[in-house]
């Protein structure tokens, strides 16, 4: 029977409530869950640092006698394993007396993979799967993770408005201003990795941490895309197409110079760019991308929508997702 437009509520709001997790929730997917009763929200839950407590058991505790007879909204089809470290969330839900679920995303973790749902239908809860975009954005790295066994990539550019990242001789602060570098310290805080080119590091010595009071300890994995060895503090990582090999990194920052963007780009794993446009003009300065083997126009049609424009201060950033077939 198809739901309400209600659901599509209240799952957006547990969307909302996962992004808490990200990226402390590693190496599980940040998961967000509401329980809501009569029309009224009597527990809610994200995933917690390191993974535990699950987003739905979060919810349930939180619920207690109230859940029963309820709805829980969940981002995440709940987990149909157990293990060492707590039993499965189908099971906690079974023994909640939950008379329905919302899911927004079938697990595709072979442990789960459909087998979450089926037991909590074989335990009598009604089950809905609805495929909100909001659900399914809040576990894109997780989901591009377990699919195609690779983080999720973010570029960032901060560019002039003739596409610039610096004067000819490599000056660079600030392109930007004080509202867009906030921002980038914020979108930082995301991500379980950051990296920048060699050149780059040779060059600026960046800290590429997270300079917010209260996110400091959010800083990410510091990575150098360089074939030798990596310095103290630092990854090396050989190419573009080794990001398979990062381990359980979901979400990567990019944030190189113009080569490293244009290895990325060129190597098509590049799903989100982040383009911060200053309203000046440098002229003979460096441009943001290197040649990333493009043979025509036609080809480079079709690659990108913006999903979202704003304003930050005096600049402008726009965010362009891929598009993909």
């Amino acid at each position: 029977m198809p739901r309400s437009r209600p659901d599509e509520a209240w799952l957006a709001s547990a969307a909302r409530l996962a992004a808490r997790g990200r990226p402390v929730s590693r190496p599980n997917p940040a998961v967000g869950a509401v329980i809501v009763k009569d029309g009224v929200v009597v527990g809610q839950g994200w995933t917690r640092p390191g993974g535990r407590p699950h987003a739905e058991a979060e919810a349930l505790a939180m619920a207690g006698a109230a859940a029963r007879g309820a709805t829980l909204y969940v981002t995440l089809e709940p987990c149909a394993h157990q293990s060492a470290r707590g039993p499965s969330c189908t099971s906690l839900i079974c023994e909640s007396g939950v008379a329905c679920v919302v899911a927004g995303v079938e697990d595709p973790d072979p442990r789960t993979a459909g087998d979450g749902f089926a037991r909590l239908r074989a335990a009598g809860i009604d089950v809905h799967l609805l495929p909100l975009p909001a659900a399914g954005t809040s576990l894109e790295g997780y989901l591009m993770l377990r699919r195609e066994e690779r983080p999720h990539v973010t570029l960032k550019l901060a560019t002039s408005l003739d596409g610039c990242i610096a004067l000819a001789d490599g000056t660079s602060q600030w392109i930007t201003g004080e509202s867009a570098r906030v921002h980038v310290h914020a979108m930082r805080a995301q991500a379980d990795a950051i990296l920048v080119g060699g050149g780059t590091l040779r060059a600026d010595s960046p800290r590429l941490d997270v300079r917010l009071e209260g996110l400091e300890a959010r800083s990410p994995e510091r990575w150098v895309l360089t074939r030798g060895a990596a310095p103290d503090g630092w990854r090396a990582l050989p190419s573009p197409q080794a990001i398979s090999t990062m381990a359980d990194v979901q979400y990567l920052f990019v944030e190189g110079g113009a080569e490293c963007a244009a290895a990325f780009l060129k190597a098509d794993l590049v799903d989100r760019l982040l383009l911060y446009r200053a309203p000046i003009v440098i002229g003979a300065g460096r441009h943001a991308i290197g040649d990333i083997g493009l043979a025509d126009l036609g080809s480079a049609h079709g690659r990108w929508r913006m999903s979202d424009r704003r304003t930050l201060g005096s600049d402008t950033l726009e965010t362009y997702e891929r598009t993909r077939p």
